[in-house]
């Protein structure tokens, strides 16, 4: 990853509206309660054909009551390290403050490309009174802008490409297998995703809700690149009370619904709960990849028959999504772990998958003369070829005399026979009749 810019300040600045505006997304939640940032988000950003990754901080703040005061720091700081400019925010209708003056001393240890970005000038006097900043001494790099309506950005945005260090690249990152970790709060996403990339890419705490943002980051493993996506924990609608979850809820539902695979995490000490199921069922009817991993089962006391007596909880729960591949994991331990992402890989590869006509027909034909569909009305129903569709994912066309008259315990028959010759494991796959 390339030309980092990063964009960093105090609380409530308006950093996620800029960089929302940037990327033209949606990605960063706002929220007029300060902290609602956390962790580090990446977005791509382009401007006039120049391409770079703009990186959204929480915002810097020493002696609050946040309990994540620390960890956001740590964030802030990791940003900066990375970054190949700093666009350092501060607000033109509070004015220079002194938190301001003590960050814009951390700011210049660092010796990056700084920017000042005077927010909310959104009126003549607001971005005259912008030059107070000036005494920041992070040089005289200052841009008065309106993130709410991106009235100066232009200007701002010119400076920030003229400063970029290396060749323009495209990013590449939409066209990279997408894998999101989802699951409900306090599962061990986090700690999953950290102990891959190896960095704290994600802050970690025992607390609930910790993760609001969905958190992108692109991963290499078993010689392939794809985007791994942390995501805040998912709790039933009746369970969330405030605004700043409901959002982070809806960016990990926005995540499962983008994704390819989804590593739907399971907590081994509670079991699957019915809000499980139903991330599952999402995950199956939006026709996504899907690995179930039971995480903590360090903590279980167990023999040779736990891990089956589980499956088989599981199975009666999920039914008929049988198809979906269980690993036994723990993040602490490291037990399972690498396992856990090449399984999500094999499941992308066979989710990608085209079966040549010839060999359906060769598999398929044989087990349909076997047990033919049952008559309907005195009349017999005959299967003469079968295709795999142009879809995205994963659908047959089985062209017969009378499609209307299959019904849907042969249709499962039909679908339970393409996975047993081919290999679609957690892969949800459809089936359709044709009239021929």
């Amino acid at each position: 990853m390339s030309n980092i810019v990063a964009i960093v300040g105090r609380p409530n600045v308006g950093k996620s509206t800029f960089f929302n505006r940037m990327i033209e997304q949606r990605q960063s939640i706002i929220d007029d309660q300060s902290g609602v940032t956390r962790d580090r988000i990446y977005g791509q950003a382009q401007w006039t054909g120049h391409f770079f990754t703009l990186v959204d901080t929480g915002g810097y703040v020493v002696g609050s009551d946040d309990t994540f005061e620390d960890a956001i720091r740590n964030q802030v700081r990791i940003a900066m390290e990375e970054a190949d400019v700093v666009l350092f925010m501060v607000d033109c209708t509070t004015g220079l403050m002194d938190l301001d003056k003590d960050f814009a001393n951390i700011v210049r240890q660092y010796n990056k490309p700084v920017i000042i970005v005077a927010n909310k000038a959104d009126h003549y006097e607001a971005q005259q009174s912008a030059v107070e900043f000036y005494a920041l001494g992070l040089g005289d790099k200052l841009f008065p802008i309106a993130a709410q309506s991106g009235s100066g950005t232009g200007d701002l945005l010119d400076e920030i490409v003229s400063l970029l260090p290396s060749p323009d690249e495209i990013p590449q990152t939409l066209e990279l297998p997408h894998i999101a970790v989802v699951g409900r709060p306090n599962v061990g996403k986090s700690s999953f995703v950290n102990l891959l990339l190896g960095e704290e890419r994600s802050i970690v705490t025992n607390i609930a809700g910790t993760t609001r943002d969905s958190v992108h980051a692109v991963y290499k493993a078993f010689g392939q690149e794809f985007v791994l996506v942390d995501t805040a924990g998912i709790r039933r609608k009746s369970k969330v009370h405030e605004d700043v979850e409901f959002y982070s809820v809806m960016r990990s539902l926005r995540a499962l619904e983008s994704t390819d695979v989804c590593i739907i995490m399971i907590d081994a000490e509670r079991g699957i709960a019915s809000q499980d199921v139903n991330l599952i069922g999402l995950a199956d009817r939006n026709k996504k990849g899907i690995v179930l991993m039971v995480n903590k089962w360090d903590l279980i006391e167990k023999d040779h028959r736990t891990a089956d007596e589980f499956k088989k909880e599981i199975y009666e729960r999920i039914a008929p999504m049988t198809y979906v591949p269980i690993l036994f994991t723990s993040v602490l331990n490291k037990q399972r772990v690498f396992q856990s992402i090449q399984k999500a890989m094999e499941v992308y590869e066979a989710r990608s998958q085209r079966i040549p006509t010839s060999a359906l027909n060769d598999a398929l034909l044989p087990e349909i003369e076997r047990y033919p569909p049952p008559a309907t009305k005195g009349k017999y129903i005959r299967i003469k070829y079968v295709t795999q569709l142009p879809t995205a994912t994963p659908a047959f066309a089985f062209f017969c005399n009378l499609p209307q008259y299959i019904k849907e315990p042969y249709a499962r028959y039909l679908e339970n026979q393409i996975r047993k010759h081919f290999d679609f494991e957690g892969v949800p796959i459809q089936v359709f009749f044709r009239k021929k």
